[in-house]
């Protein structure tokens, strides 16, 4: 059973969740501000974190940059509804992906499932993907510039994956969206793009400046082949 760490400083909002999460049969902890959360991860064993951004106090960006700095583990999270600027301050931070508050039950743990089964190397498993110096390995769900590792979260390297296996070859964003976020590409959406960005960051920052991901206008990306 996979446990979750939700953390939201509205107690009768998490308890509700809480009780529909573990109806569909997750193990939920509840956490209701973003100190004791942070403090919940870094101690305890948990699969994924459900963060709302709007807490006083450390609120949920910020626990989202620490955490960032000491885990890797699947985070989601719940943003005010249209809040266009929070969603993309959050993945650019590192999230995997958000929902919207108020926020559908069934949507939620669609998502969640969708982030679970990803960082759980679900997906269909083969040898290592090697395109110039970049190594992506789906086995271990590693990736590699040469013999340096890059960190990536769950959702930045099903993306970097995507790509990898289709290089030279445009994907376009709705596959990346549907393929990697488990979801379709919705209108002003620009989940892919945020993540496409912290991706192609972290690649120059290993490689010294070398960018291997090319976005071709209003159709997709591409990784280049050298």
């Amino acid at each position: 059973m996979s446990k979750l760490l939700l953390i939201d400083d509205d107690v009768e909002l998490a308890n509700m969740l809480k009780e529909f999460l573990t109806q569909e049969g997750f193990v939920v902890s509840l956490a209701h501000d973003g100190v004791t959360g942070e403090q919940y991860v870094l101690a305890g064993k948990f699969d994924l974190v459900i963060l709302d951004v709007m807490m006083p106090g450390q609120d949920g960006m910020q626990t989202l940059r620490n955490i960032r700095h000491h885990s890797d583990i699947p985070v989601m999270m719940l943003t005010a509804k249209d809040d266009n600027e929070g969603r993309i301050e959050g993945l650019e931070e590192g999230a995997d992906d958000y929902v919207q508050k108020p926020c559908l039950p069934r949507e939620l743990v669609a998502r969640v499932r969708a982030i679970l089964r990803r960082h759980s190397g679900d997906s269909p498993k083969g040898n290592d993907v090697v395109v110039g110096q970049l190594v992506v390995s789906s086995e271990r769900r590693k990736v590699f510039w040469g013999d340096q590792p890059i960190v990536f979260t769950s959702t930045e390297f099903s993306l970097i994956e995507i790509l990898a296996k289709n290089a030279g070859t445009i994907v376009s964003k709705e596959d990346l969206s549907i393929k990697a976020l488990g979801r379709p590409l919705v209108k002003y959406d620009r989940s892919i793009d945020v993540h496409l960005s912290s991706i192609r960051q972290k690649i120059a920052e290993i490689s010294g400046g070398v960018n291997v991901i090319q976005t071709i206008y209003r159709v997709g990306y591409q990784l280049v082949r050298e």
